[in-house]
Parts: C-alpha cells; structure tokens; sequence
C-alpha cells in the first residue's frame, strides 16, 4: 500500500480550480486594492468624528463586505460615495444597536438606591390639602381663638407658652383653645373631612 500524499500536493481525486475563478478574485483584488483601500484612511477618520461610540474596525469590515457584494451585482456607480454611504448606514445602524440593548442584562444590574424615603406624590398631595384646608378653619375663627389656635397648631406652643406670648392666662387660653377646635372641627365636617 503505498502512503498518501504530503499535504501540500494537490488531491489528484480533486480537480483543480477553475482557471477563471482564479483570476477573477485575482481581478478582485487588484480593483479593491485601487479603488477602495486609499479611501480607508478617510474612512477610519470620518467614523472617529461622527461615530465615536462605534467600532469603526466593525464597521469598515462590514462595509468592505457590502461593497464586494454590491460589486458583484453591478450596482456601483462611485466607489468613494458608495464606501462612504455604506460606512455611514452601517455606523447608524450599530450604533442604534448599542443603544437600544445593554451589555448588562437587567437581572444583573445593581439595586436602585432610593433617596426619598417620605410619602409617594399622591400623600403628599393630600396632606397639602388637608393642611390648607385647615389653614382656611383657622382663618374663619373670631381673632383671639384665631390667635391661639394658630399658636398651638401651627407653632406648636403649649398652653403656658400661648398665655406669656399674649398676655392671657393659662385657663383663657384653654378656653379659646376648646372654642377654636369645635369651631375647626365643624368647618372640616362642613367640607366632607373627617377631623
């Protein structure tokens, strides 16, 4: 049995390549050699400027690849505008590409830190009302409750300290107090609040 070929003799079961496949990629590559590797260099630089978020090594493969086919199919009336075109649709595509998915899968990203811990907008909504609501109870009362009661409620003052601010004593101002909360209180029920 004799041994099989080295490796670098043709198979003599195979036929060899066509002569004429040979020399049109021969052909191929001299028309790529002179009509778009000396558009590279501006290409390269065009995709830096305008699409610097973009691999422009991605983006010249896959331009390159497009022109070859679009050469093959006859569709090529420049080569410079064409390589540019194509270059320019390929950066725009990728680059949507990259924004409209993440490398990080959603799983995998951190927690979200919340910085406000106090009431939802909703609440917080109701609670202004409601405060303006009895903002409007306080105004309607006669001046001295008026007096105290914004002392008490809106200042937080205890009794002693409503009576030195106004000069009356602890007990008047117990009394104007009791008056100023019925009288509140009636306006909100009014209003269809529950005090």
């Amino acid at each position: 049995m004799n041994p099989p070929p080295p490796a670098s003799f043709p198979d003599p079961a195979m036929p060899p390549p066509p002569a004429d496949g040979v020399a049109s990629a021969m052909e191929q590559a001299r028309w790529f050699l002179k009509e778009v590797h000396p558009h590279e260099a501006a290409v390269r630089g065009y995709l830096r400027n305008h699409f610097p978020r973009v691999d422009a090594d991605d983006v010249v493969q896959e331009s390159y690849l497009k022109l070859l086919r679009a050469k093959t199919a006859g569709k090529i009336a420049s080569v410079k505008a064409y390589l540019f075109a194509v270059a320019r649709n390929t950066a725009v595509t990728l680059g949507r590409r990259q924004t409209i998915y993440a490398e990080t899968p959603l799983n995998e990203l951190p927690p979200l830190r919340v910085l406000d811990n106090g009431p939802d907008a909703a609440n917080a909504a109701d609670a202004s009302q409601r405060f303006a609501l009895m903002r409007e109870a306080i105004d309607q009362l006669p001046p001295r409750c008026r007096d105290v009661m914004r002392l008490a409620a809106l200042r937080g003052l205890a009794n002693a300290e409503i009576a030195a601010e106004l000069g009356l004593a602890e007990n008047t101002v117990r009394v104007h107090l009791g008056r100023a909360i019925k009288k509140c209180a009636d306006y909100l029920r009014e209003r269809g609040e529950h005090p």
